[in-house]
């Protein structure tokens, strides 16, 4: 079955549309593409999963900022499982044929996960801007079960966002194409497709985009400005290449996520992107950061190097000793 460039086949049981996502269809050499995202895919679930196991494992790394790491391997992790498993299932056994239930699960989990790692990210910054602005007052401010109530409702909070993007979604009527230009059920390409009224849901995308990528965005920006502004207080030369140190990783994985998204939304609103070239940079950046975050905090961040060098060391005096 073949797909039509204007008109897709309807299912004539559930009177709902049956989509085609077009993606990498035609793009050369996509098959070295998938190769190369099944490695990445291996490495960032093997990556994220040590890292993870260092901070169970490890008692001093129970703190606020390593729950928050903890939080962001996590997230990691799902994002990249939902996104590269299934787009290689959809492009390389030619699945590319999805009904519209399916397409409504697809476009909440990815859209989901990678909105909670600009979130995490986030996290991480009100972290570091309470430890350096407010040092004396970190341990009380900043607890681990204050760390993790703020997830909770993160979560909730994003879930129920997005469970309202998909139903205003759910509400339209698709009497033309539904062939989507992307690598999954992308949100923007899917409503346009659509044959009646799509205000609403331009109007929630573009809240939604406000909120958790914009926003985001700004609230690091000023949180590092407010940090800048402190280190610039302090006098000893010591203090403030130890406080900036711990805030290297960090400031790394946000040029790595954000830097990328916002060139192409940017490239794409100014003079237009070409479709290919779209849905290259949208899949590396939903499956690369998840990949470099945890090598980054893992040799970037001291307290992880130690912590990996004692279970090391732990490992070895059990082995001499048995």
């Amino acid at each position: 079955m073949s797909p039509n460039s204007t008109t897709m086949s309807v299912n004539v049981t559930s009177g709902r549309p049956l989509f085609y996502i077009n993606g990498f269809s035609n793009m050369l050499y996509a098959n070295y593409y998938f190769i190369f995202l099944s490695v990445v895919y291996v490495l960032t679930i093997l990556a994220n999963a040590f890292l993870m196991l260092i901070i169970c494992v490890e008692q001093s790394l129970h703190n606020p900022k390593y729950v928050a790491v903890f939080h962001l391997a996590v997230v990691d992790t799902c994002c990249s499982t939902v996104v590269i498993p299934n787009l290689i299932q959809t492009f390389i056994f030619n699945s590319q044929f999805i009904v519209f239930e399916a397409c409504l699960a697809n476009m909440f989990f990815v859209h989901f996960f990678n909105g909670l790692q600009s979130l995490s990210l986030v996290l991480l910054a009100y972290d570091r801007f309470i430890a350096i602005c407010f040092p004396l007052h970190y341990h009380t401010i900043s607890t681990n079960t204050r760390m993790t109530v703020i997830i909770v409702a993160i979560w909730l909070i994003f879930s129920v966002l997005l469970l309202v993007l998909v139903l205003l979604v759910s509400r339209l009527s698709f009497c033309k194409s539904t062939v989507i230009d992307s690598y999954f059920c992308d949100h923007g390409p899917v409503y346009k497709l659509a044959c009646n009224d799509t205000s609403a849901n331009y109007i929630f995308s573009v809240v939604l985009i406000a909120l958790f990528l914009i926003l985001p965005v700004v609230l690091i920006i000023l949180s590092y400005a407010c940090i800048l502004f402190e280190l610039y207080k302090m006098t000893s030369r010591e203090g403030k290449r130890k406080a900036l140190k711990t805030c290297t990783s960090h400031l790394i994985l946000v040029a790595i996520l954000f830097i990328p998204i916002l060139v192409t939304y940017t490239t794409a609103m100014v003079s237009g992107i070409h479709p290919n070239a779209r849905i290259l940079n949208n899949s590396l950046s939903a499956t690369i950061p998840p990949l470099l975050n945890p090598i980054i905090y893992t040799l970037k961040t001291e307290e992880i190097m130690e912590s990996i060098k004692k279970l090391f060391k732990r490992n070895k005096i059990v082995q001499v000793k048995s």
